[in-house]
Order: structure tokens, then sequence, then C-alpha cells
């Protein structure tokens, strides 16, 4: 898809630069993290062509309006990306479609196609991976930050509500995500993470 890699690279550099320090979760590394997920659905449900593209630019823009804001960040973001897609000449269905794939992000969760699915568990997959511990240590650090919460007991309601209340979209979270998501769910309650 034309206008791809310097969408990526446009992006990419501006996160790099402009997202707050004290975003230790919504951060460069996530957004990184995301696109690796997406893309290995992309490889395993072998989606090709626009399709593939435009679930890539999701992910690279999902996060971007927390360079402006913490509220609300997904429909800020769906305008800048529409925006920056605009200036390199992609097709107003295919700004569509990835404004449909970052606002689908937004909790709680309502994906309404098969991108929108994937690009939703991709968000979310570190809640079923062995890594949940060490990532969701730096959501804390930014939920303190941010005065989302200001105790560990704060933090430790907010997990057990959030991993009760979610759910995966895709076969393949649903079958290789949501049971070590379960997994860590009753080692919060039992307080052992």
């Amino acid at each position: 898809m034309k206008g791809y890699l310097k969408l990526r690279r446009i992006v990419l550099t501006k996160l790099e630069n402009g997202l707050p320090k004290h975003l230790t979760y919504h951060n460069i590394d996530h957004v990184l993290d995301v696109l690796d997920v997406c893309n290995q659905y992309i490889k395993r449900n072998k989606i090709k062509g626009d399709d593939a593209f435009l679930l890539r630019i999701g992910a690279i823009v999902h996060d971007m309006g927390f360079l402006e804001t913490n509220i609300n960040h997904e429909e800020v973001g769906a305008d800048m990306a529409a925006e920056i897609m605009a200036s390199l000449n992609m097709e107003p269905k295919h700004i569509d479609i990835v404004r449909g794939l970052i606002l689908a992000t937004k909790i709680p969760q309502n994906p309404q196609t098969e991108l929108q699915k994937i690009i939703c568990d991709s968000d979310l997959d570190y809640l079923g991976r062995n890594d949940y511990p060490e990532i969701s240590s730096r959501l804390f650090l930014e939920f303190k930050a941010t005065n989302v919460i200001k105790t560990d007991l704060d933090w430790k309601n907010l997990q057990i509500s959030f991993l009760t209340k979610h759910y995966f979209h895709t076969p393949f979270a649903k079958r290789y995500r949501s049971p070590k998501k379960q997994n860590w769910l009753k080692k919060i309650h039992e307080n052992h993470i």
C-alpha cells in the first residue's frame, strides 16, 4: 500500500519525540508490541493486501491520541491518523477503516469487523502472556502518575475488575490467551502478583 512506510516513519517519530515520559505503558514499546502481535495475526490468518496494511497502520496509530490527551484519546487519535493518511493521499475508505480500528480499541471494546477484533486482541494480548506482571507494572506506574489510582489496593481492585470484564474476540486469543489471563486473575485475587 502506497504511503505505509512513510506513515510509519512519521507516526513513530512523533510518538518517540512527543509522548510524555510519565506514560510508562502507553509508549513506543506498547505500539511496537501491538504491531508485532498484529503481524503474527496477519501471518497466521493469511491476511493479504490492503487488509494487512490497514491493520498495521491501525496498530501504529491506535494510541496516537496520547500525544495530546489521555481522555478520549481514541477519538483524538482517530482524527490525527485521518489527517496524516489524507496528507499521504490515502483513500477515504481506508481512512475510515483505520478510524474504526482505533475507535474499536476504546474500553470496553466492542469490535464489529474481523480487523477490529484482531486489533483489540492485539492491544490487550499481554493479558494472556507470561510478561503480564512486567507490563502491568508499567501500567501501574502510569496510572499512579496520572492519578487514575492512588494505592496498591486501588490497583488490585482495578485489575480484578478489568480482567473479569474483559474478553478476547478472536479464536486464537480465546484459545491461547484466555486461560493464562484467568490464571493471572486468580493470582491477583490470591495476592501472588
